[in-house]
């Protein structure tokens, strides 16, 4: 019977089989052999290359504003708003999933994960109504962001404003 499970490729027993005894060498090998080789190379060179991207996007269309006449202040709300709208749209069409399937954090850090963020669930639960789908589920991602943010932002404030009272 020892012989016989030997041969086998799945050296650990089934239900029913006597249990065969592996050393410490012979065990690390066969999980060496069957564990799934790590992706961490690839994916961090996708984020990089998408979120890269993203942001050469927007330097360019900075660059466009400037331009067209814009101050580098009007031309830099100038982007934001327009990568919002892109990042928006693109999760309506259903395109920003793929790229976030390719790019994986990459899409995350700029600007445009934060309107995939909100665009997405509101997409997801409009099938149950404007009111109790789309607007009570828009910002169930990005809302919790978005309250810590304002919290922060006011605490900072308050302290920047104490120390100019000392």
């Amino acid at each position: 019977m020892l012989q016989t499970l030997r041969l086998r490729s799945n050296p650990i027993p089934q239900t029913g089989e006597k249990s065969m005894k592996m050393n410490k060498q012979e065990y690390n090998s066969y999980v060496g052999q069957h564990m799934p080789r790590s992706k961490v190379g690839r994916n961090m060179l996708r984020a990089f290359l998408t979120g890269g991207l993203i942001c050469t996007l927007g330097q360019g269309l900075a660059a466009l504003y400037g331009c067209m006449g814009l101050a580098q202040e009007e031309a830099g709300t100038a982007v934001s708003v327009t990568l919002v709208f892109l990042g928006a749209l693109l999760t309506a069409l259903g395109i920003y999933d793929k790229i976030a399937k390719f790019g994986g954090a990459g899409t995350l850090v700029p600007i445009t994960g934060f309107a995939n963020a909100v665009a997405a669930p509101a997409l997801e639960f409009k099938t149950e109504g404007k009111i109790t789908g789309t607007a009570a589920k828009m910002f169930v991602i990005s809302g919790p962001v978005i309250v810590y943010g304002v919290a922060a932002g006011a605490a900072y404030g308050l302290i920047l404003w104490l120390a100019d009272l000392v």
